[in-house]
């Protein structure tokens, strides 16, 4: 939104960066607590996405509230060129030593885009520090998401965001990913993710060994796949790529990280292809302050640090307000063994969500971890027809829930071009009785949609 407040207060319109003239108003909210929200005319929505995929502790957690505070009372700001500070050495101590070996430090951040762009930029780094200066080219896959900001988009594989900004930055090259859903003719998700991951060798080959700096991949999809699970061989095919050819593997865990997944990092599902660098943000701080973070081996620091050190910075890196904060979450999601109950109620909501696709014909696919879940829209079951892209319909099924009294989220990758989706990942706080209310909430959305297309003959 803009900060034309006064149009609101006017009981005019309100203009918005992101809602097209005549679009309907969205609900104000008043408050939130655990895994609800109410808007001001005191209706009550189940947070079914944690907003974008963030609010891991659900809302109005008082030990975080808590923390705030008492941090805020000694100080909400120090630059760290000038000052050390006790929050971020605790924090990183203690998303280290959960990351597991080979992660022992860690640069926090504002958010997702930040720390992508800090992940590349300290790839570069180490790769000069160790006299490979020629190492320049970082390979990506399409689809994905890396975040917003131009260094960001470079690697993101989305065509939409490509033709737009494309002539404002160096596109990186870009390999299949290993999709698990819809699938070139002729093959298994198996063997498509062989051919993905025999890709990325040709690619190394096409660009020059030499020259490429890193691999940046999701480890399980966000946004941009609909939370893709690849077949296991594909992350020790792209692990003995990167290890063959010197080139780093950075792992985006801005969805998948801080135990959505059942695990504190989505790369634990996989301890044979442990990335070289991960980037973790969103469920990290949980929303109670903006966060990211970099979590990198020593050697990789300590040749960038003997070089002179880390060139990049923001204004707000590792600041000590945002630094107790995420303490406070990561403690709290430990303490309250909410990686567990991730793993727990990620089994209860795909055997909800199994069923509701049984019993649907416009839910094709059901993908993910824990919970982090999806489902995949389509017009028809049998041959995996996609629905109209005019029709936007995960834009219509999160309105038809937000009807319902559940709020979803869902963004199109590239137009839609690799299929239509809903993100199902509620806050880790969750229990039975709340995936239980998730899931009736979103059949109910589902079937009025259902219901739509038959009544306008889009159904197969």
């Amino acid at each position: 939104m803009s900060g034309r407040l006064g149009d609101r207060s006017r009981g005019g319109p309100v203009q918005s960066f992101y809602l097209p003239p005549g679009t309907a108003r969205r609900p104000v909210i008043a408050r939130a607590e655990g895994i609800y929200l109410w808007d001001s005319d005191g209706k009550r929505y189940l947070d079914g996405s944690s907003g974008p995929v963030v609010s891991n502790l659900g809302h109005g957690n008082r030990r975080v509230l808590d923390a705030m505070r008492a941090q805020a009372e000694r100080a909400t700001f120090a630059y760290p060129g000038l000052f050390e500070s006790e929050a971020n050495v605790a924090l990183a101590d203690l998303v280290c030593e959960l990351a597991g070996p080979g992660l022992d430090r860690a640069f926090f951040v504002s958010g997702g885009s930040e720390a992508t762009e800090a992940a590349i930029k300290l790839a570069r780094q180490y790769a000069v520090a160790i006299g490979q200066p020629e190492r320049v080219t970082v390979i990506a896959r399409e689809p994905s998401y890396h975040g917003g900001t131009l260094g960001a988009l470079a690697v993101t594989g989305d065509a939409s965001a490509h033709r737009l900004f494309g002539p404002l930055l160096r596109a990186m090259p870009r390999v299949p990913a290993p999709l698990t859903y819809r699938l070139p003719p002729g093959h298994t998700a198996e063997s498509y993710a062989q051919a993905c991951a025999e890709a990325l060798e040709s690619e190394f080959a096409r660009q020059g060994p030499s020259t490429v700096l890193a691999v940046i991949m999701e480890p399980i999809g966000g946004l941009s796949s609909g939370a893709t699970v690849a077949p296991d061989a594909y992350y020790e095919a792209v692990r003995a790529t990167c290890d063959h050819h010197g080139a780093l593997l950075i792992y985006d865990e801005v969805m998948s990280g801080a135990g959505r997944t059942g695990r504190f990092l989505g790369a634990d599902h996989w301890p044979q292809a442990r990335p070289d660098i991960v980037t973790l943000a969103k469920g990290l701080a949980a929303g109670y302050t903006p966060f990211g973070a970099v979590l990198a081996p020593d050697r990789v620091v300590a040749a960038v640090a003997g070089s002179g050190g880390f060139n990049h910075g923001h204004t707000y890196f590792t600041n000590p307000l945002s630094c107790a904060v995420a303490h406070a979450v990561v403690r709290e999601t430990v303490e309250r063994d909410l990686i567990a109950n991730a793993a727990r109620m990620g089994a209860r909501l795909r055997e909800r969500l199994l069923a509701i696709a049984e019993r649907s014909r416009v839910v094709g696919d059901l993908r993910g971890r824990g919970l982090l879940m999806a489902i995949e829209l389509v017009a028809d079951k049998a041959t995996r027809r996609p629905l109209p892209l005019g029709l936007v319909a995960p834009a219509r099924v999160c309105a038809l829930a937000l009807e319902q009294g559940l709020a979803l989220y869902a963004r199109r990758t590239s137009g839609g071009a690799y299929g239509d989706w809903v993100m199902v990942t509620p806050p880790l706080i969750i229990d039975e009785a709340g995936v239980d209310e998730l899931a009736e909430g979103l059949e109910a959305a589902v079937a009025v949609f259902e219901r739509e297309l038959h009544k306008d003959g889009m159904l197969g």
